[in-house]
């Protein structure tokens, strides 16, 4: 990197037209990403004006970042946005035992918010700074309902918009609503329960929302629609989502076949597969985005390829809790379009392109159906294409300058092969050095405008052991926090001083 670094501001887009230079630069042809050895990329108000080497025209500064990859930024369309309360089920099973879902005698208290708003705010700014820190420009946030009251608020939204001008993240942004809920009425017997006004409200309020705060902060707030999952949706809700969606020209995104409990539930209720019910009363649709597709069947994925459905892949966490999408090599076949999602924490895109590659190849039972490059597209071009933005995704002419800088010469990384392939196999998201969003420097060296992650760190764990504290009511005959989540080893303390 060269001295003129110095001169970007945090927070502010440059004045003038910025080239940007590295060993290497990933560009776009004919479709498709292109490496450009020692490749520039000149950007000027938030548009990208060449890609390539040798600009000829005059510009305000010239960066050197050295040997690094500059490529389009990541978008992440499952993007975690509250305190992952996932990780506590990783060695602590089952589900049911540990307050993933609410128990009966809970429901008849009067579920309630765990999180004061304040709280609630904290928690999306923190989860957008985390984003940033991992070269991922574009957010589709989502967050657990397991904790609130019912749905998602309008307060906390218009602070998760302001969260996002400030830090400057590209958001596709609604407070989450449902029908319907999960309830465990004795060990191992969960129903559900609904309640159909209370999820169209919900509707209502996000549609208020997105027409409210779409376009704000110089276009980096858009709205998308967010039913929560669809064990927890009526035919109803999700016929007024997808109308919703259709008038107000935005993507509407439902998780589903994404687990046992889920794929029980809808065939109890609806006698047939989330897909295919949905298929069936005409609702999938390219306006659909479609988290996570690892319990689908053949018939599920040849109703998604036929309607246009985008999936949203999460490797990691779905890998956690022992599932695979199978594969991603034979989605990608059917010619269902392939997003990719973090949906925990950390919230390293880097690290699920890899889980990605490697549980692809254990599926498909060889190493040559899936490239690192076919991930690296899903997490570039895919993520684009379900968002129907042809200017985001790639680095061209006309598209936004929406860009993250990833270090090749971080003492990990060596040896240095193909840069998508190293990235891919052997890089992390803490090599993310720089990123630009609308030509906006967000992050620089691990600095963000608008939040100090060190301290906001130490506030994120006191909330979350707040949390914590609270699940014994939330959980089956209110065992201690000990039983619920003990530790991996007997923890032995000084009795001594």
């Amino acid at each position: 990197m060269n001295e003129t670094l110095a001169s970007l501001t945090l927070g502010r887009r440059p004045e003038g037209r910025t080239l940007v230079t590295a060993s290497w630069v990933l560009g776009h042809k004919d479709g498709s990403h292109r490496l450009l050895r020692n490749g520039e990329v000149v950007f000027e108000n938030g548009e990208i004006l060449f890609v390539g080497h040798r600009f000829a025209g005059e510009v305000a500064r010239r960066i050197d970042f050295g040997n690094a990859l500059i490529s389009p930024g990541l978008i992440d369309l499952d993007a975690l946005s509250d305190l992952d309360t996932t990780i506590l089920g990783i060695d602590n099973h089952p589900g049911w035992t540990k307050g993933r879902v609410w128990p009966r005698s809970y429901v008849d208290a009067g579920p309630y918010e765990m999180y004061s708003q304040e709280e609630l705010a904290f928690q999306k700014r923190f989860a957008f700074g985390q984003l940033l820190l991992n070269g991922i420009t574009t957010a589709a946030p989502i967050a657990s309902l397991f904790y609130r009251e019912w749905g998602e608020t309008i307060g906390e939204f218009d602070a998760a918009a302001d969260a996002a001008g400030e830090l400057g993240l590209r958001v596709y942004l609604s407070p989450a609503y449902r029908s319907g809920g999960m309830v465990l009425e004795s060990p191992g017997q969960i129903v559900p329960i609904f309640d159909e006004e209370r999820g169209v409200q919900g509707l209502n309020d996000a549609i208020a929302y997105i027409e409210r705060q779409h376009g704000r902060h110089g276009d980096l707030v858009r709205g998308m629609l967010a039913p929560d999952r669809v064990e927890t949706s009526t035919l109803g809700l999700l016929q007024r989502t997808d109308a919703a969606a259709r008038d107000l020209g935005v993507k509407f995104r439902l998780h589903m076949a994404q687990g046992a409990m889920e794929v029980d539930t809808v065939r109890m209720l609806h006698g047939s597969t989330a897909p295919v019910w949905l298929a069936k009363a005409g609702l999938l649709s390219d306006r659909l985005i479609a988290p996570h597709a690892t319990n689908a069947t053949e018939e599920d994925l040849s109703r998604y390829a036929e309607n246009g459905v985008s999936i949203v892949h999460c490797p990691l966490v779905s890998g956690r809790g022992g599932s695979t999408l199978n594969s991603f090599s034979a989605c990608r076949k059917r010619g269902i379009n392939i997003a990719m999602g973090t949906d925990t924490a950390p919230a390293d895109m880097l690290m699920n392109l890899l889980v990605g590659l490697i549980t692809c190849r254990i599926n498909d039972r060889a190493p040559d159906q899936v490239r690192s490059a076919d991930l690296y597209d899903a997490a570039t071009l895919g993520g684009a294409r379900a968002l129907g933005r042809a200017d985001l995704g790639h680095l061209s002419p006309g598209a936004r300058a929406d860009l993250a800088v990833f270090d090749l010469g971080d003492t990990v990384m060596a040896p240095s092969i193909d840069p998508i392939t190293t990235l891919v196999t052997g890089g992390s998201g803490k090599v993310s050095r720089a990123v630009f969003v609308d030509g906006r420097v967000s992050m620089l060296n691990r600095q963000l405008a608008g939040i100090d992650m060190e301290k906001a760190r130490v506030q994120a764990q006191a909330q979350y052991d707040g949390l914590i504290a609270k699940y014994p009511e939330r959980s089956w005959n209110n065992p201690p926090v000990s039983e619920i989540f003990s530790p991996s080893y007997p923890i032995e303390v000084d009795t001594h001083g």
